[in-house]
């Protein structure tokens, strides 16, 4: 049987990704950094999914097939991670897939990179 290990984003500025990655979600570079091809980053209290950063020159897509879903408890924390989120280096994205009652909001990282604020309390994982 097989497990994720680790989940990887594509960067065109390691530096920035790895600056934004690790304040957003506390994680510690494990090994690389700015100059590098590849950087990995692990949970500061080792426990949990790592992220790997790798170099690219490609653009991010708009529609990935493949994101993240970052959860918190309620409305509440959503809106503040997100203001959060936002003063680290994210932006909002002006997605046209939502649905009528969505529990989750999109945004970008610094790369270009989607990934998703979900609200767990609002019934729809």
């Amino acid at each position: 049987m097989t497990s994720i290990g680790m989940v990887v984003l594509g960067a065109t500025d390691m530096g920035r990704a790895i600056g934004f990655w690790s304040e957003a979600l506390g994680y510690e570079l494990r090994e690389g950094g700015a100059g590098a091809d590849w950087s990995s980053l692990t949970p500061a209290g080792g426990l949990g999914t790592g992220i790997g950063l790798q170099q690219t020159t490609t653009l991010a897509e708009k529609h990935p097939r493949v994101h993240l879903d970052l959860y918190v408890a309620d409305a509440a924390e959503q809106a503040a991670e997100i203001e959060r989120l936002v003063s680290l280096g994210a932006e909002r994205v002006d997605w046209d897939l939502y649905p009528e009652d969505p529990d989750f909001v999109v945004l970008a990282d610094p790369e270009g990179n989607r990934f998703c604020i979900v609200d767990t309390s609002h019934g729809h994982e």
